[in-house]
Order: structure tokens, then sequence, then C-alpha cells
């Protein structure tokens, strides 16, 4: 939306907050002149919105007494950014509730906008397209991430009853430290209590969560983004790898982020510690890496990355004449 029409809805925000404004400070407020400020004013008015004109030495403008804001009023850009960004939690499968009720978001919202930025909205989401997959939403209650993301912000203690991965449910008291989005899912991350030590909990497996008495204080160094990532990359997994390589850790995040490997300095080289269900998808990584580098762990990556670079070398040697014949030809 234009910039003119942003200070319209900023001149109804204004007089929203009651009484009566003068000309001169509406001028001020907005940084426009008197004259676009009484042009603003009947913008209003052809919405329909009852601005009254009080005359006299201290006059000015006013909302008529009762009025109530309609529901939503945006922007085209503030529009664009809500329906924006529901569209898009709900495809990274972040939305915190069920499908029906992100679709009916979408839908409240697009109902309260005019019409014509309606469609241009409408044209925009039908049209779109997203490199990235869907993911399929592992929702957690919304009610169980308010209260931990409040207990998180406010540093209060709270009662989780929590069902870990292999199915055994618990109760513990938790310090918040920290909330985070990663891959899908929500992480909550804080001291538990019971365990004697910083945990990560998947939110969507925290079956009720209850605000407890008291506050604490979270250590000020603490990252709750790396400690969730340390933590999945920590996870035990069916295989252990260990693998130094000659580069900088830099160079080796390039296709090792923190969620997969942990880094380790080993003199000029660097090692990686990574727990992998499978081992198929490592030796492309390393060949993609393209530095020197040493197996620890296990052998049987070792006898992948061998048949990855016999794969490689059979390609590098296939007879590009026989490649072509066997392609399917084009026309025109």
């Amino acid at each position: 939306m234009t910039r003119p029409i942003a200070r319209v809805l900023a001149l109804l925000e204004i007089l929203q907050g009651g009484g009566t404004r003068t000309v001169a400070e509406l001028a001020g407020r907005l940084d426009v002149d008197e004259r676009t400020v009484r042009r603003y004013v009947e913008h209003l008015l052809d919405l329909d919105i009852p601005v009254r004109s009080v005359r006299g030495r201290y006059g000015g403008y006013r909302l008529a007494p009762g009025y109530r804001m309609p529901p939503l009023m945006l922007t085209d850009e503030e529009a664009l950014a809500v329906l924006l960004g529901l569209v898009a939690g709900r495809r990274a499968g972040l939305v915190t509730t069920s499908v029906a009720a992100a679709e009916s978001a979408v839908a409240k919202v697009r109902r309260v906008l005019p019409e014509a930025l309606g469609r241009r909205l409408d044209a925009l989401l039908e049209v779109a397209d997203f490199t990235a997959p869907a993911r399929a939403a592992l929702t957690a209650e919304a009610e169980v991430l308010l209260a931990v993301a409040e207990a998180a912000r406010d540093q209060r203690p709270i009662r989780l009853a929590y069902t870990a991965a292999h199915g055994r449910s618990s109760e513990r008291v938790v310090e918040p430290y920290g909330v985070v989005a990663h891959s899908g899912r929500w992480y909550l991350t804080g001291f538990d209590s019971s365990a004697g030590q910083v945990r990560t909990f998947r939110v969507d497996r925290i079956e009720r969560a209850e605000p407890q008495d008291g506050t604490f204080s979270a250590p000020t160094d603490f990252d709750p983004m790396r400690q969730v990532l340390t933590g999945i990359a920590e996870a035990p997994h069916r295989h252990d790898v260990a693998v130094r390589i000659d580069a900088t850790a830099e160079e080796i995040r390039a296709v090792f982020p923190p969620s997969i490997a942990i880094l380790e300095a080993d003199g000029a080289w660097t090692r990686a510690c990574i727990r992998a269900e499978r081992l198929d998808w490592i030796p492309p990584r390393l060949a993609a890496l393209d530095r020197p580098f040493v197996i620890e762990q296990p052998d049987a990556l070792r006898d992948r990355m061998r048949a990855l670079a016999d794969r490689l070398t059979g390609y590098a040697g296939s007879d590009s004449s026989a490649t072509s014949s066997n392609a399917p030809s084009s026309s025109n």
C-alpha cells in the first residue's frame, strides 16, 4: 500500500486514543502539513469512519462516541506479512494447531480485507510455489507451547508431563531457558531438576505444562538454539561416526551443520562426530567437502566410501560417445 494510505491508518490509530486532536498536533505527529491532515480525514469519512470536526480555538478532530475499530485494518504490506506468515508457518510444520484452525485463520483475515486487496493477495497465494517441500506438522498443543514460552520469558519453573521417544511417561520440574523451532518441530530446553542437568524436550511430546511458584535465573551465556542443535546431534543412533578432516570448522559446517555433527579441534585438523541411523548419506557429503579426511570409525563407512569412489571412477572413465548414443534423442 502506498505511503499516504499508511498514514491515513496512522491517523485513525491516533484518533482512537480518545479526545480531540488539533490539526496542528496531527500534522506534527504524521509529519505532514495541515492541509494533508484534512485530506486524510476525508479518506476516513469515505471509509464510513465517523470522524467529527470540533470547531473553536481548541477544536480539531475526534471519533464519534461509541465508535469501535473494525476487527482488522491492515496495509497491503501488513496483510501480505500476515497471510504469508500463516501459509509459510503451516508449510514448515510450525503451526501448533490443526490444519482446520490454520485454514480458518487465513479465511478470517481474508474476509475482513478490502475487496481489491483481497483479490491481489489471492492471486499471489494461487500462483506462488515453494522450493522447500511442505512438512507434515507434528502438532503441539497451542496451549502447551504458549505455557512453556511464557514460563521461559518470566523465568518461572514449570512442571511437565512428558512422554519420551521410547514411550516412557514421566513428570518433571524444568527451569525453561528457551523455545526453539527446528525442522518442523518445537523444542524446549532448560534445566531438568530430576536429571540434574540441562535437557531438551520436544514440545509435541509434552502432554501437560503447569507453571510453578518461584523464579530462577537462567545462565547469562546460555544459547538455546545451540543447545537444541547439539542435543539433536548427540541423540542416540545406530552408528557412532568419527572422521578427522583437514578443514576448518566453517568449511565443514557447509556440509555437516550443527544438528548433524559435533566438531572437535584436533591439531590442525578437525574431528567430526556424527550419530546416524544410516551411513549411505555420509560419503557423498565427504566427497562434496573435497578435503583430506581419515575415517576413524566405523569400518562400514570406509567400505561405503570405497564403493562411492569406485562408482565415481567408473563414471569418469565412461566413453562419452557411448553415453551420448544411449541418451534419448530430442526433436525441435
